[in-house]
């Protein structure tokens, strides 16, 4: 959500957007995962990645589903991915085809995760960065992740990291010392 230049060429954003159109058509149509040679790719799309995909009808949430880590080539990450937010999101039943046609399609792509050294949720709030910073905050077996893009909805550091507690299963005032954070940016790619 940053003002800086994309790490990925016009032409690489609409092969990412068009995969994962491809990917969801694939799912409606045969009903798995679009097989993907990473070989047919070059650079960036090729090596290991790590990327979130929206649906949305009417800025309403349809699915998302994502990798905080990169395990897989990019551009097989942006397939499955996109064949999850149709398909496998447990808040959702899988997309048929007559909600296909009109659904927003958003890629997130992140940077790898950067653990955040902080001594108290004082501490830790100033050193988020709104409009840029996504988060993963884990506390034993709580655990929770807000992309970047999150801010449009909550737009202080201690609305973020309030409902992101929440999203967590953690109450908006817990705080132990056990808390690990980490941070990463998400470079966007609509439709």
């Amino acid at each position: 959500m940053s003002s800086q230049k994309s790490r990925f060429s016009t032409t690489d954003q609409e092969i990412m957007l068009g995969l994962a159109r491809e990917s969801i058509e694939y799912g409606l149509q045969k009903g798995g995962v679009l097989p993907v040679d990473p070989e047919l790719y070059e650079g960036d799309l090729r090596e290991n990645g790590a990327c979130f995909v929206t649906l949305k009808r009417s800025g309403q949430l349809r699915g998302c589903i994502g990798s905080i880590s990169a395990y897989q080539p990019l551009i097989m990450d942006v397939a499955d991915k996109a064949h999850g937010a149709a398909f496998r999101d447990p808040r959702f039943p899988p997309l048929r085809k007559n909600e296909w046609p009109g659904l927003d399609l958003h890629i997130s792509v992140l940077t790898p995760l950067q653990e955040m050294q902080f001594v108290s949720e004082a501490d830790l709030l100033s050193k988020i960065r709104p409009l840029q910073d996504g988060l993963v905050l884990e506390d034993g077996r709580y655990k929770g992740t807000f992309l970047p893009v999150m801010w449009e909805q909550l737009p202080t550091a201690p609305e973020f990291l309030a409902h992101l507690k929440l999203k967590a299963g953690l109450t908006v005032d817990h705080w132990s010392p056990r808390i690990r954070v980490w941070r990463f940016q998400a470079e966007s790619i609509k439709a």
